[in-house]
């Protein structure tokens, strides 16, 4: 049985990697895409390869994930527990993701781990929560408004006397260069954290200790999953990105793709932070879109945008705490 629960997690969690690739490929190239520098499909081959490259860059967000945040008791109620809060995080995506909304898949599953936690009366580390997830969701998005505008700005007074024409076709080029990057730090991030998952399972299961080097086939399963949802593509969401918010131009689109390129990277190798790369890159197209006039941005859609990701975290905790309950009472 405790054979069968492991196999069946982890299962779970490369299937939750697979939603988040589809449901977070928009992040990596909505502007790309709207901006006519890649075709669709080009751009989701290019973004598929880009997470697959990214996901063995670094192993500082999986031990973040892994050991900051919960409690996991070993034996049955464990697994459950990493069960139930995978489940939260699966619904939770694929329930923004019919809708179209560019929620976080990493919120999702923190906010799963929390209320899985609770509801099998294990204990939360609120501290790390707080230092490693919370603090993190409110100042990256400002972070990146703030640096998409300055960015954009510097584009601006850099290129204020180049041909429009030619210094569109320029960016549009760039742009091939700069969602690279956003996908590179997307695998960077986002397979990480599934990686942090399956090694709490194997924890669990007695396979590995903690502190053990993540395993080569951990890395590689994540990594691959991540890329095939990524080439599944997003379309839903990736309309909400690269249109609603603001019509993009490739200057606009070079400077927030480079932006949340530059915010992720930095985060992932200096301070080890699981920040969200959805919350990075539509605050950076908020920011850049910003400098042509404030009410550029569609500042309605952006508003059901925020309020998608304050509602995040306590909506994944709920299904999740919901799933543990209903595997306690089948399984436990």
């Amino acid at each position: 049985m405790d054979t069968v629960a492991l196999v069946v997690t982890i299962g779970v969690a490369l299937f939750f990697t697979y939603t988040n690739g589809f449901h977070d490929s928009a992040n990596a190239i909505a502007t790309s895409v709207s901006t006519r520098a890649l075709t669709p499909r080009a751009a989701l081959a290019m973004a598929a390869v880009m997470n697959l490259a990214g996901a063995f860059m670094g192993s500082g967000v999986a031990k973040t994930v892994s050991e900051g945040l919960i409690q996991t008791p070993e034996g049955s109620t464990g697994m459950g527990i990493l069960f139930a809060a995978l489940v939260g995080a699966i619904v939770w995506n694929l329930i923004t993701w019919y809708f179209g909304l560019p929620s976080s898949s990493s919120h999702a599953l923190f906010g799963g781990m929390v209320g899985a936690a609770l509801a099998g009366g294990t204990a939360v580390y609120w501290d790390g929560v707080l230092d490693k997830v919370v603090i993190p969701m409110f100042v990256s998005p400002l972070v990146g408004l703030l640096a998409g505008y300055l960015v954009m700005t510097a584009i601006m007074w850099m290129f204020r006397r180049a041909n429009p024409h030619k210094a569109k076709r320029g960016f549009r080029i760039a742009q091939t260069v700069s969602a690279a990057g956003m996908a590179l730090g997307h695998g960077l991030q986002d397979a990480q954290k599934t990686m942090g998952i399956v090694v709490m399972a194997l924890v669990i299961a007695d396979v590995e200790d903690y502190g053990d080097p993540i395993p080569v086939w951990v890395k590689i399963a994540c990594a691959v999953m991540l890329s095939a949802g990524t080439y599944a593509g997003g379309w839903r969401i990736m309309r909400t990105l690269g249109r609603k918010i603001i019509e993009l131009d490739p200057p606009q689109g070079f400077a927030a793709e480079t932006t949340g390129a530059t915010i992720m990277f930095g985060s992932a190798f200096v301070f080890h932070a699981p920040i969200s790369t959805t919350h990075v890159i539509t605050s950076a197209i908020m920011g850049v879109g910003a400098t042509k006039r404030v009410n550029a941005v569609r500042w309605g859609v952006a508003k059901n945008i925020v309020m998608g990701w304050f509602i995040t975290m306590p909506a994944a905790a709920v299904v999740a705490a919901l799933s543990f309950w209903v595997v306690r009472l089948a399984f436990l």
